[in-house]
């Protein structure tokens, strides 16, 4: 989106949402706005309805850590206390703009934001997704269960505190003839890769 048409957007989101809208910006040609996760459902609907806005597809919901973000964290929109988001990207086909929306759930040991499948049905597998890798619980979800990982899998493995090696393994037992879980056998270690470079790399001939 150029400018005029970048700020067009902008001035209207402020008109339309008003104080519903924590705070506004723009980067790499796309506005992005947060709001309170209060509010996910009612505006998400007039995004979708509205005349100016038109917001009709969703093209994709995704979790966010914010824990190690540190001091960076104000500059992304990540307020301090705050340690789970969930950013919605949207489409207006029929006048063709672009939309960034990012909630920051309230209660970081217990992230709920509502679902926005009501408004937006293919939010469904976005918003199981988001669940299973990183353990934000959408109020109001008909069906919401892990979809990437095992039934039997312990923990959210996009969480930053999450190890690399797991917390459980899985393996066939042949006297019992089924799959079994067990503690992780792997030890934790860290690979730092050896660079071998021939001499003179990299030197202009």
């Amino acid at each position: 989106m150029n400018g005029l048409r970048l700020e067009s957007l902008s001035n209207t989101l402020t008109n339309v949402l008003s104080d519903r809208i924590v705070s506004k910006h723009r980067l790499f040609d796309e506005v992005t706005i947060e709001i309170k996760a209060e509010d996910v459902k009612a505006v998400s609907e007039i995004l979708r309805d509205h005349a100016d806005l038109r917001f009709d597809t969703l093209m994709d919901l995704c979790g966010v850590d914010y824990s190690t973000y540190g001091n960076e964290a104000t500059l992304l929109g990540a307020p301090n206390g705050r340690r789970f988001g969930v950013v919605y990207h949207l489409l207006s086909v029929s006048l063709n703009q672009r939309l960034r929306v990012k909630v920051f759930a309230e209660d970081s040991d217990f992230p709920v934001v509502d679902s926005v499948m009501g408004i937006w049905p293919v939010a469904n597998w976005f918003e199981r997704e988001a669940f299973d890798l990183f353990g934000v619980v959408f109020a109001g979800h008909n069906d919401l269960r892990r979809i990437l990982t095992d039934y039997g899998f312990v923990g959210n493995p996009f969480r930053k505190d999450f190890p690399l090696s797991g917390y459980v393994e899985m393996r066939y037992d042949e006297d019992q003839k089924r799959v079994i879980y067990q503690p992780v056998s792997i030890e934790p270690r860290e690979v730092t890769p050896h660079v071998i470079r021939e001499q003179n790399y990299g030197d202009s001939h």
